[in-house]
């Protein structure tokens, strides 16, 4: 005889929905300002590093890591206006996001983007984890992009990195542990008439 059980046929519906949850895309206001530099991902600013970065930039840089949960939205973001003038994938392994081997290790993607404000390239490094299995990429080498725009999606949990010039008298305004929504958090500020270091507040340093 058939019975019907409602707890099991009700998986189907709470799978779905939990679908269009992750894959919510929601409408982000960018402050106005060409110098500031927008969050490319939503999640909590796990590091902050100086770092040279070497596959796009070749120049000493500001790395901020973001680490995105399943509950975050996914939908990357442009940290500035420019053009991409770089893109590179590379296969490699799906350690934990939070892991110290993800940013080395993982398969990941990265974006350069010429900024029209400092002329400097910016890398937004996309970076699966443990259970993202894909990277998607909106956009293309030439494509020019506003502040705020979408330019891609790690699918299902994942790390976003930002690695900014320090030449570019980069002005850092946030912290490890701080949470960042892409599009409309300020990560920072550009400075290029002061490139120089200043006794002022921990999450409020010129870098150099």
């Amino acid at each position: 005889m058939f019975v019907f059980n409602g707890g099991l046929g009700l998986l189907p519906l709470v799978g779905f929905l939990g679908v269009l949850y992750f894959f919510r895309d929601p409408e982000r206001r960018t402050p106005p300002g060409e110098e500031k530099i927008i969050a490319p991902a939503d999640g909590r600013v796990r590091d902050v590093a100086q770092v040279v970065e070497d596959v796009f930039l070749g120049l000493p840089s500001v790395r901020i890591g973001i680490t995105l949960s399943m509950l975050n939205v996914h939908m990357n973001r442009a940290p500035c206006t420019g053009e991409i003038t770089f893109m590179k994938y590379t296969a490699g392994k799906f350690h934990n996001a939070l892991g110290s081997k993800a940013s080395a290790e993982n398969e990941n993607n990265v974006i350069g983007i010429r900024s029209t404000f400092s002329g400097e390239g910016m890398v937004v490094k996309q970076i699966a984890g443990a259970v993202a299995r894909r990277i998607v990429s909106d956009c293309d080498l030439g494509t020019r992009v506003e502040r705020g725009q979408r330019i891609g999606m790690i699918k299902f949990g994942s790390r976003t990195e930002l690695f900014v010039p320090m030449n570019t008298g980069f002005e850092l305004l946030v912290k490890p542990g701080d949470r960042v929504m892409a599009g409309e958090t300020v990560v920072g500020i550009l400075r290029p008439g002061r490139l120089h270091k200043r006794d002022t507040h921990p999450n409020h340093s010129i870098i150099p």
